[in-house]
């Protein structure tokens, strides 16, 4: 039902029953389908994004914890390069500390050599 000039110019008002008339019952279903279909796409796609924003966040927690048990196993590995390179260098300075020993006394005793 068309609203035209002369219904409200009379009174100034538009009448209730001609604000919004809705069609037939057909027309009416075909609406109310479209509706609740537009009310669940945002929800879906809420749920999705919320889903997937989910498994990010899990598979950035594995990656953090796998690059954290990396970390670790590579410290452990330069502390175990420090021990040996430290017990190696006492080897070092032992064995010069016998070579100068040795050299001192040479040297003291020029005879004996």
């Amino acid at each position: 039902m068309a609203v035209t000039r002369d219904d409200y110019a009379a009174t100034g008002e538009m009448p209730a029953h001609q604000i919004h008339t809705p069609g037939s019952g057909l027309a009416q279903g075909i609406i109310l389908a479209a509706s609740s279909t537009d009310l669940q796409i945002p929800q879906q796609l809420a749920e999705e994004t919320t889903r997937k924003r989910e498994m990010r966040l899990m598979k950035n927690r594995e990656a953090a914890k796998v690059c954290r048990q990396r970390k670790m196993a590579y410290i452990r590995c330069l502390e175990n390069q420090c021990n040996v390179l430290e017990r190696q260098n006492k080897e070092l300075e032992q064995e010069l500390e016998m070579y100068r020993n040795l050299y001192s006394l040479s040297a003291k005793n020029p005879s004996t050599s």
